[in-house]
């Protein structure tokens, strides 16, 4: 493991060997024949106050690492460290593993960390209002009673820019956007200290998503929050993340400062990924990379590195040796062969 954080660096999470492995059923007897490897050895950290964007190709297993992080998906293998003190009996911090929480630790661990899902409609139920989605959560860790749970809920959907009187109306009253909004209210309820954003405005219109994301940078300095947050879209991950990992076919493979990733990628499947986000000048003759073939199948990926097949940079050690995850340059990391020779371009 060479992806170690600094002994300096605040760190509230630390993810080492993650793996989400889905197994393969079939016949009558429902054998189990092979494995999806969705998450495979994936390791990350996040800062204190810092966001962390996520990125890759769907599919490649973004929803996936932070589903399992958070215990939705029971992990195949694998740690993930969280910095807490509501398991300190004199008050702490100390370092849980999240993954091996029995079911009472995870309830107490589950207040300081939310998730907040990529789907407005289908992650609210119809059936509730909007008063008893926000205050689920309040209920179920026994977060105060009666007046005082509704005044929790009136000062939630105030700041984030919907009206009192919304509290009686049910989700499907609302647009897209506003359904987003309440979602973010639901799990800012219990004060968290991070935050697992699911691709939270790859659902929305390009004006509502500025305004999602200027509400969840004002929310993260209001409340001292920590993101992790999952996109597709690196226009919208420069704009939001202080720190960008890349995953390709459940692998990490590049993870570094997010204006140095950017101007400076190591990884040549970063490098076709920079080639395609938008540039706003109508001067700026595009090169994009356009890679050959298909992403590679997860329930059986290619020998050495999963992205040699389409890698304009592959040579004979690529195929046959898995690239190792080191840091190449202070807070750089990256699993290339030839990472070292190669001069690739940014943004």
């Amino acid at each position: 493991m060479v992806a170690e954080p600094s002994p300096q660096d605040n760190i509230l999470l630390d993810v080492r060997g993650l793996k989400k492995y889905f197994p393969i059923q079939r016949g009558l007897l429902r054998r189990t024949v092979g494995y999806v490897k969705a998450v495979d050895d994936v390791t990350f950290f996040v800062r204190e106050g810092e966001t962390l964007g996520l990125v890759g190709e769907s599919g490649c297993g973004k929803t996936t690492a932070g589903r399992t992080i958070i215990r939705l998906y029971e992990p195949t293998a694998g740690s993930a460290l969280f910095k807490t003190r509501l398991l300190s009996p004199d008050g702490s911090p100390q370092m849980v593993d999240l993954l091996k929480a029995d079911k009472q630790q995870l309830k107490l661990l589950r207040q300081e960390i939310a998730m907040i899902f990529q789907d407005p409609i289908n992650s609210l139920n119809p059936r509730m209002s909007v008063s008893d989605i926000i205050a689920e959560p309040l209920v179920i860790h026994g977060r105060g009673k009666g007046p005082e749970v509704e005044e929790i809920i009136v000062n939630l959907l105030e700041r984030v820019g919907l009206r009192p009187e919304h509290m009686r109306r049910y989700p499907h009253e609302f647009s897209g956007g506003q359904r987003q909004r309440i979602g973010i209210a639901r799990a800012l309820a219990l004060n968290p200290r991070l935050v697992i954003c699911d691709e939270p405005v790859s659902a929305l219109d390009v004006s509502i998503q500025a305004q999602t994301l200027n509400l969840l940078q004002d929310l993260q300095a209001d409340f001292n929050l920590s993101y992790i947050f999952v996109a597709h879209d690196l226009s919208v991950v420069q704009h939001v993340s202080d720190r960008v990992a890349v995953m390709y076919v459940g692998k990490i493979v590049e993870m570094a400062d997010a204006e140095e990733l950017y101007i400076n990628p190591l990884h040549p499947y970063t490098e076709a990924l920079m080639s395609a986000v938008p540039k706003p000048d109508p001067l700026y003759k595009s090169e994009r990379i356009v890679m050959q073939g298909d992403v590679a199948d997860p329930s059986n990926p290619p020998p050495g590195c999963y992205f040699h097949p389409r890698c304009r940079y592959a040579v004979d050690i690529c195929s046959k040796q898995t690239p190792e995850f080191r840091e190449l340059r202070p807070d750089h990391f990256v699993a290339c062969h030839r990472a070292e020779e190669l001069q690739l371009r940014g943004v």
